[in-house]
């Protein structure tokens, strides 16, 4: 295959032309001028940008159509970072078995790793893992609220290791969900991935402007972890656990960062978040108050109902656990000084773009498990599933000229790439476009890119897309998607027998 005539931007290199591409089993096989004639399959991306597909860190959805629609969004790599599963060698045996669209990776889960040894719930393969995550939303065990014992804290230890050996690319450490686990508990989860090199993707374990348990102190926290431990943190979405604090909570980050600490960030171009109702900071009977946010912005994501009072919201949380929420945590339409603070995070300086995309979910709540396309328009979900870099290549590059197109390509590219490959060589493959690496390669039109997908209309993919390759097999071509390929190949840590 060739791609001929587009604008090649890779932002590792510094190549900005316009040039062609030659693809041969998979790999890059040139990146020059190319004789008319040559090769098979020709794509004319004259008047489009070229460049790698996009590296989603932190992507929920993980099944065929979470993946089509990322692909539209121009993910080719789409990872469960913050949240991971358990087990993880089941996991990775079903997504080979069932067949994936995009490359796809977990890291181990810590929580589940908690609720196994705290309330006896048993990880089940069978499950999402966002059904997981609300198993045990009456706090059963005190695997939510309760400090481990020391017997407790060495079982975790040991899941966790047992994960880091069944491939797991670092431990998803969603603290917020789990706020009870306390700093030695931390600590010791955080050596467990600084022996064996790899990452944590973090998501603080307080949400709130006001002290104590602000996000302030959450993030004081995390650092102190890496200069304590030598882990590598990750940040998770740090426009939504920061809140209103975005701009004091960036100033703690770069100065540990100038420090030399080993902390990485990252943000999504949303002032709404979204997440399981049995979030425990939810249940917090002081939630307006701490977070500037009345019951009104929690919002069901399968029937836009509102929540009118605490009282309500419990009732939801005990009927149904796992139900999707949408936390309108900032309003950016009547507030210029809430886009003030999203922009400080989005623009967060080597900060990646990542979509914590959500499953598709059903009119009655459930998971939708099917591969229907379009989409059936009774499904819903975040936008930020739809259109994540999009939006933000849309937005912040064209319309607001904020960033120019290499660092808004970089943010999605190279820079999450360079976060995990530390621990997953194989990365060293993806995110560039140069010879030899895989063909993971994007083709879309800077005119025309943007989100469609909306609150109102869920289930609308992102414009502008018109060709995406997965190690160089066609997934979007002239627009149209092909729902018959399946080329996503699992990005897998390997052989990790290090022990604490």
């Amino acid at each position: 295959m060739v791609i001929r005539g587009g604008r090649v931007v890779d932002p590792e290199s510094g190549r900005d032309e316009i040039i062609d591409v030659g693809i041969r089993s998979g790999l890059i096989a040139t990146v020059g001028a190319i004789p008319e004639g040559t090769g098979g399959k020709t794509i004319d991306a004259s008047g489009k940008v070229v460049c790698p597909g996009f590296v989603d860190l932190h992507a929920h959805g993980q099944s065929v159509a979470a993946d089509w629609m990322q692909a539209f969004d121009g993910v080719t790599t789409a990872l469960e970072l913050e949240v991971g599963v358990l087990p993880v060698a089941a996991w990775y045996d079903r997504q080979r078995t069932e067949g994936r669209v995009l490359n796809h990776g977990v890291s181990v889960g810590w929580i589940f790793a908690r609720k196994t040894v705290k309330a006896g719930i048993a990880a089940d393969p069978d499950l999402h893992p966002m059904e997981m995550m609300g198993q045990g939303a009456g706090d059963d065990g005190g695997w939510s609220s309760a400090v481990a014992s020391a017997g407790e804290l060495a079982q975790i230890r040991d899941i966790l290791c047992t994960g880091l050996r069944e491939g797991g690319i670092g431990i998803g450490i969603p603290h917020g969900y789990a706020p009870g686990a306390g700093v030695k508990e931390m600590t010791a989860v955080c050596n467990v991935a600084a022996a064996a090199g790899v990452p944590t993707f973090t998501h603080i374990p307080f949400m709130s402007n006001t002290d104590p348990q602000s996000s302030e102190e959450a993030y004081v926290r995390l650092i102190g972890y890496a200069a304590a431990t030598g882990a590598h943190m990750h940040v998770c979405h740090l426009n939504s656990t920061s809140l209103h604090d975005i701009g004091r909570c960036r100033d703690l980050l770069l100065n540990a960062q100038r420090m030399g600490l080993p902390i990485t960030v990252e943000a999504y171009p949303y002032g709404t978040g979204s997440t399981v109702i049995s979030a425990a900071f939810f249940a917090d009977p002081e939630f307006p108050k701490r977070t500037g946010s009345a019951y009104g912005s929690i919002e069901l994501i399968h029937n836009r109902h509102q929540m009118r009072d605490r009282d309500e919201l419990l009732g939801v949380r005990q009927a149904d656990p796992g139900a999707l929420v949408a936390w309108h945590f900032l309003d950016l339409e009547r507030n210029d000084g809430h886009r003030d603070l999203l922009d400080l995070s989005v623009l967060y300086p080597g900060g990646a773009i990542a979509s914590d995309a959500m499953p598709w979910v059903e009119p009655d709540g459930s998971l939708y498990r099917g591969a229907e396309w379009p989409l059936p328009r009774r499904l819903s979900s975040h936008p930020r599933s739809a259109g994540t870099f999009s939006k933000f290549l849309g937005d912040y590059h064209r319309e607001r000229g904020k960033i120019g197109l290499m660092e808004a390509i970089e943010k999605c590219t190279l820079i999450p790439s360079r976060i995990i490959e530390g621990c997953l060589p194989q990365m060293r493959r993806k995110a560039r476009l140069q010879e030899g690496c895989d063909a993971d390669i994007i083709v879309f039109d800077p005119e025309t890119i943007a989100e469609r997908a909306s609150f109102v209309d869920m289930t609308a993919h992102a414009a502008g897309m018109d060709a995406v390759l997965v190690g160089g097999t066609p997934v979007i071509l002239g627009g149209t998607l092909d729902t018959r390929v399946r080329p996503g190949r699992a990005v897998r840590c390997e052989g990790r027998n290090d022990e604490p």
